[in-house]
This record gives C-alpha cells, structure tokens and sequence, in this order.
C-alpha cells in the first residue's frame, strides 16, 4: 500500500478511536486490535504528529506511581475524521473504476 495513504488511514484509525473519550497508548492499541494491529512505535510517532497538527492534545496524569499520557481529541481532529469520510466515498469510486469488469468495449 502507498506508504502516504497507509500513513492518512492510521491517522484516521487512532483519532476514531479516540473520538469516544480520553484514552491513552496501551488502550488505543488494544480498541484497535480487532481491526488492525499496531505497534508501540508506530502508535506513538502518529499521536506526535497529530497532536503537533493541534488534533490531539495530551495531559500527564499519575496512575498506579506512574505517569500517564492520556490524549483528547480536538474540534480539528473530529474535523479530520468528518473529512475522511467525505474523502472516502471519492477513494470508493476510484476503486470501482480501477477494479471494474471490462466491458468489451475500447
């Protein structure tokens, strides 16, 4: 897959799981798990990039002695997500085209 739009959907993928509440690294691997797999790394380097594209923002909370990054999704990032939606209906049509069946016709 083109490493741009593998690189969009994962962006997508994590502001939609977080979209239902403040959730934090381990848990948004886990919510995703059923859908794709993820690792640590790459979870990470994307709510970096999300949160410096001002979709996610990010408070430091103690739990159990350690500290917690839990991530909140911003008014941007549910933009995002309403966004991909739009664009996605257009990839849908692009994919019909590409994998349509011929029709004998030149």
């Amino acid at each position: 897959m083109d490493i741009q739009l593998k690189r969009g959907l994962l962006d997508v993928c994590v502001l939609a799981s977080i979209r239902g509440g403040d959730s934090y690294g381990y848990k948004i691997i886990k919510d995703m798990k059923p859908y794709m797999e993820m690792s640590e790394s790459t979870l990470y380097t994307i709510l970096k990039r999300l949160e410096s594209s001002n979709m996610l923002t990010v408070k430091t909370v103690e739990h159990d002695g350690r500290l917690r990054k839990y991530y909140h999704i911003t008014g941007s990032g549910l933009q995002r997500i309403e966004d991909f939606k739009e664009e996605w209906k257009e990839i849908v049509s692009i994919y019909r085209f590409v994998t349509r069946e011929d029709s004998g016709n030149d």
